[in-house]
């Protein structure tokens, strides 16, 4: 700790506050450097070895010189991206981590960071498991939309587990099959090729929808909030749909709200850490045992960051997004 070792630092930076459809060209990569000891001044801290970026669509949200209250904080123009990731210690002044542990949790978009708030990290515990999976999912009728992401399949899987007659749907035929096929899904459907969406969710729900996980918003959750049943309830986690637009979308069916008595609750991740031990003695077993199957789209090396980022907005990626930095 306090030894000079500078070594050069890849970092993703964003150019300029984005307007309308994010594309690579907002995104540039530059080398700074980088001491590889914490600061002996400085307590509590870590200088950690980046191996894994998540690539998730609430970034879009951080592109935008945001104002007014919000879950995220914008990205500063020409300072690294931010996010979840996954990492090695390579130096710590923090009494419970040690060089070589394994951690996840929130990280700079470059090859090395120098972390002062390892209250946003979780030690990585069960090492027998792939460590990208620390990226994404070690986050009745159910509906589930953008049902290949990195949320959407592990919620599909999971209510299936529970015993719930699951609906997926997806942006192409290849990602359908792979809901039905691979991921256990009852029933899937491309939503691209249908001209009306309240049809197809009666198609597909004739007796309604207890349970809608959105991760899309727009005309998507309008046709929902048609089809739900009495009392059932929606978890709006995203709308991805809306990210890219200047004005978003209006929804027109709120009144169902009120006669079906329908619950909304907004779902945001950081609200239940607390639970994350608990998550882990559920869904550990279930990987182990080959009950739930995750999928992922990788992308090589830290240059791949900005086009593996925008591929989330045209529904290039199948399955959960991520971006290798570095093999342990």
């Amino acid at each position: 700790m306090g030894d000079e070792m500078i070594i050069s630092n890849k970092q993703v930076v964003l150019k300029n506050y984005v307007t309308g459809f994010p594309q690579e060209s907002d995104m540039e990569i530059i080398t700074s450097s980088i001491n590889l000891s914490v600061p002996e001044a400085t307590k509590d801290a870590l200088l950690v070895k980046n191996l894994y970026l998540s690539c998730d669509p609430y970034m879009r949200g951080c592109m935008t010189n945001l104002v007014g209250p919000s879950i995220v904080s914008s990205f500063q123009p020409g300072k690294p991206l931010t996010g979840f990731g996954v990492m090695k210690v390579a130096d710590s002044t923090h009494p419970n981590y040690n060089k070589g542990d394994l951690a996840w949790g929130f990280t700079k978009w470059e090859e090395h960071s120098l972390i002062v708030s390892p209250q946003l990290l979780f030690k990585i515990q069960h090492t027998d498991l792939p460590l990208s999976y620390y990226t994404g999912i070690l986050g009745e009728y159910v509906y589930v939309s953008a049902a290949c992401g990195a949320i959407g399949q592990i919620v599909g899987q999971l209510a299936k587990l529970m015993g719930c007659h699951v609906v997926g749907s997806a942006g192409s035929n290849q990602k359908v099959d792979l809901l039905k096929d691979k991921l256990g899904f009852d029933e899937a459907f491309n939503y691209k090729e249908e001209q009306d969406l309240d049809a197809a969710l009666k198609r597909y729900f004739p007796q309604g929808i207890d349970i809608y996980f959105d991760s899309v918003g727009g005309k998507m959750l309008d046709a929902v909030l048609l089809n739900m049943r009495i009392r059932g309830r929606i978890a709006a986690c995203g709308m991805i749909s809306q990210y890219n637009l200047d004005k978003p979308e209006g929804v027109h069916n709120l009144m169902s709200i009120i006669g079906k008595r329908v619950r909304v609750e907004g779902f945001v991740t950081g609200d239940f850490y607390h639970l994350y031990p608990k998550f882990l003695e559920l869904v550990v077993p279930y990987i182990r045992q080959n009950k739930i199957i995750y999928v992922e789209d990788v992308g090589e090396g830290l240059e791949s960051g900005p086009i593996s980022l925008i591929g989330l907005f045209t529904g290039r990626n199948i399955g959960k997004q991520l971006v290798i930095v570095a093999r342990e």
